[in-house]
């Protein structure tokens, strides 16, 4: 095995913008991010499905008459 080509690691804390803190092992001493699990919508069921300028009616009404046409 070669020597010196492997980058070293650090035991880093990686800090979300809301405050959670994660420990894990990382090439980077510091890790800052602006969105985790513990405050993304997706994860925290906040989420909200915004059906812009009714996109899904409009699909559903074009393949609704093509189903009633073909027997």
């Amino acid at each position: 095995m070669k020597k010196d080509i492997h980058p070293k690691l650090y035991e880093t804390v990686i800090t979300c913008a809301c405050g959670a803190t994660y420990e894990t092992v990382d090439t980077k001493e510091k890790i800052r991010v602006e969105i985790c699990s513990s405050c993304h919508p997706f994860f925290t069921g906040k989420q909200k499905l915004v059906d812009s300028a009714g996109r899904i009616d409009k699909f559903k009404k074009k393949y609704a008459r093509r189903d009633k046409k073909e027997p």
